[in-house]
């Protein structure tokens, strides 16, 4: 006599420690190449910007007349030569970002009315702080640089000695 001996499958035979290792194991290989293809593509894709410069050259110091101030609508600044100092002021409203005009007493708004004076300093409506000024320096060229990265306290100017 043969005694058969039959085989149950328990319900929690398929959830071994080899199956949740392999499932483990799966996703982690998934989450790898999901995150090599990604950076491939990313890596693929040029870090360029296409704004304006931080850094401008403006003219040799010699171009400008003593009381000159010059505009630069593209790059939003103006170049004030009195005397023999240079300054830089920025020409974006601190307000919301408008372009102000210079004017003989200082900057208007036209956008929501901001006035500013020679100086950059709030006169009048909403613009919360004065304009920046920027730091100005001579070029190993000769010509005035304009560095809009680095902002200066007001009335900061650069003396050139001719």
């Amino acid at each position: 006599m043969t005694k058969s001996v039959e085989l149950t499958r328990d319900a929690d035979q398929g959830k071994t420690r080899r199956g949740f290792l392999a499932l483990a194991s799966a996703a982690a290989l998934a989450a790898a190449a999901g995150t090599t293809g990604l950076l491939s593509v990313l890596f693929m894709r040029p870090r360029v910007t296409y704004g304006p410069p931080a850094k401008l050259l403006v003219g040799r110091p010699d171009s400008y007349a003593s009381g000159t101030v010059l505009e630069f609508p593209d790059s939003r600044l103006v170049v004030r030569r009195t005397g023999n100092k240079f300054a830089a002021i920025s020409t974006e409203c601190t307000h919301l970002g408008c372009i102000v005009a210079p004017t003989d007493t200082g900057f208007d708004c036209p956008c929501h009315g901001s006035r500013f004076d020679s100086l950059g300093n709030v006169t009048g409506g909403p613009a919360p702080k004065p304009l920046p000024w920027f730091r100005v320096a001579v070029a190993p060229n000769g010509e005035l640089e304009v560095d809009k990265r680095q902002v200066v306290d007001a009335g900061t100017t650069l003396e050139v000695t001719t």
